[in-house]
């Protein structure tokens, strides 16, 4: 049998997450970038129901207006109901994580603003799945790092995670589209990059081949352990967190997972942002190890400032404390 076209792949898969996850949605909005992956998903998405487009501006490469320009009206010849430019100021790019991280929360935040209740999909791939466990392994935060994105994570849909990015591009050719093409994405300065244009082709050549699809396949298989753990922490969470704290004797009790997962939430939960495993280690030892020890540092994405986590007596406790200015 031959091959469906790109587009009837494409809009296979679309309309497999709807029956899957929404079932009950009468219209829906795609963050639209012009480019390849989310022009295709526009399309196909505007064939299926009432769709919104939202065309995030960045305002950080010059051109962008007009860029944006050009995706509104895409969107609205391929039949979306409407298409909106959103402008965002992305915040100072020297706080952890980076510009790559201060666009993206800037992103996520505009969308959330713009969705009016509405599901959101994204055009992340199955490339992009790849490339995220990559970038998780190199972190080395443990399962958590390397599971990937969500399918579906509400508000956020993410219906073309099983398919690679060369369908959306051939999907783009049979519609006779001219895709926006990010120059970021060929910059090597950034690790995204590298890992795109020399670290995965390589994997292929020597591992001879399905390494992006094999990435995947762990980034699934780690989600659904992680979602079985998650709903343990959430449950422990009601037993061991108080208004003040954690209590240590509750946490001392939890399987080690369980235990460091709780701290990890507590963590995030109180402005901590790019956790490493180290850390959370750190603030484990607070419980499973403790012999008077200082508290243990982590980032809280503000420039001056920096979380500590403590213990005093049988509670850990998180305060912040300045840190001087940057250069």
């Amino acid at each position: 049998m031959d091959r469906p076209g790109a587009v009837a792949e494409l809009r296979s898969a679309v309309a497999a997450f709807a029956k899957e996850y929404l079932a009950t949605a009468d219209r829906w909005c795609v963050a639209l970038s012009g480019g390849p992956d989310s022009l295709a998903l526009a399309a196909v998405a505007a064939g299926l129901l009432p769709t919104t487009a939202l065309i995030v501006d960045h305002g950080l490469q010059a051109g962008s207006a007009a860029v944006a320009a050009t995706a509104q009206r895409q969107a609205k010849e391929l039949g979306c109901a409407a298409a909106h430019v959103l402008c965002v100021q992305v915040s100072d790019s020297r706080v952890a994580g980076g510009p790559e991280s201060a666009a993206r929360s800037a992103r996520y935040r505009a969308l959330e603003a713009a969705r009016r209740d509405r599901p959101v999909l994204l055009a992340h791939t199955l490339d992009d799945q790849a490339e995220t466990v990559l970038l998780g392994l190199g972190r080395g935060s443990g399962a958590r790092s390397i599971a990937g994105m969500r399918r579906y994570d509400p508000p956020w849909c993410r219906p073309l995670l099983g398919v690679r990015r060369r369908v959306t591009h051939a999907a783009c050719a049979e519609l006779g589209l001219t895709a926006w093409q990010d120059p970021h994405n060929t910059d090597r300065r950034f690790t995204r990059t590298r890992l795109r244009h020399e670290v995965l082709p390589l994997l292929e050549e020597v591992l001879g081949g399905g390494v992006a699809e094999a990435l995947a396949r762990t980034a699934t298989a780690l989600r659904e352990d992680i979602e079985l753990v998650d709903a343990l922490i959430a449950q422990a969470m009601t037993t061991s967190g108080t208004a003040e704290g954690l209590d240590a004797q509750a946490l001392a009790a939890l399987p080690d997972p369980v235990r460091r997962g709780v701290i990890r939430s507590w963590l995030l939960a109180g402005g901590a942002i790019g956790l490493s495993d180290k850390q959370i280690r750190g603030v484990d030892r607070l419980v499973t190890a403790w012999r008077g020890q200082g508290g243990v540092a982590v980032g809280s994405g503000l420039r001056n400032q920096r979380l500590v986590a403590g213990r005093s007596g049988g509670l850990l406790a998180l305060r912040r404390e300045p840190i001087g200015n940057r250069t």
